[in-house]
């Protein structure tokens, strides 16, 4: 968490950083690269014919750098084990659906479903990259020539399905996403993700300010 509440123009009341600027431009950049590549790959498909495969696979290897990137990123500033979902995590979600319960535990940075949201999103990902880098090796580029003898006709069969799967459930993932974003309960987040900040008393509501600046 912020150690300073600043209070931009325009803002009536103090706000706290939760998505710092190269952290939201790495977000909305492989959103914009998921929703290329999902186009690319799912529109010839439903009968919509255009020159689709170079347009691709580059999106595939800037989404690739991106993530890689985000990786060195959350690595080096410590931050690896704030959006995995936990012990911690279960007991909140125990204290919600206890109705006896005389308090609600509150989450720190991350809610238990937005970690699972992300745990999701990231197994989805890493599927369908690492089956694309090898489905890669099946084309000419300007970088290398196809070689489609590198795996057999069984291997290349299952690559192709975990691929299709993933693209699919990845469609449907990112909708679940959007709808939650635009509830106006969580428009907090979709604001956060595109100016950076939560206000305080939004913090105070929603989240435990000592396990938020935990994570």
């Amino acid at each position: 968490m912020s150690s300073n509440c600043s209070q931009p123009t325009g803002v009536g009341e103090s706000v706290v950083l939760r998505h710092r600027f190269p952290d939201r431009l790495l977000h909305w950049s492989t959103a914009g690269c998921v929703f290329v590549l999902l186009g690319t790959g799912l529109l010839p498909v439903i009968g919509i014919r255009f020159e689709w495969v170079t347009i691709h696979w580059i999106s595939g290897l800037v989404m690739s750098l991106l993530i890689s990137l985000h990786i060195g990123r959350v690595v080096l500033r410590r931050r690896m084990l704030g959006i995995w979902f936990g012990l911690k995590d279960i007991d909140i979600v125990r204290s919600y659906l206890n109705k006896a319960s005389s308090s609600i535990l509150k989450p720190g940075k991350y809610s238990p479903a937005q970690k699972l949201m992300h745990l999701g999103v990231t197994l989805l990902t890493m599927t369908t990259i690492l089956t694309g880098l090898l489905m890669m090796v099946r084309i000419d580029t300007p970088l290398w020539e196809r070689n489609i003898y590198l795996l057999g006709d069984e291997v290349w069969g299952v690559v192709y399905v975990l691929h299709g799967l993933a693209s699919l459930c990845l469609v449907t993932t990112i909708m679940l996403h959007i709808y939650f974003s635009l509830r106006p309960e969580k428009w907090m987040y979709l604001r956060s993700m595109v100016k950076g900040w939560v206000t305080a008393e939004e913090l105070d509501r929603h989240h435990n300010k000592e396990k938020w600046a935990g994570d």
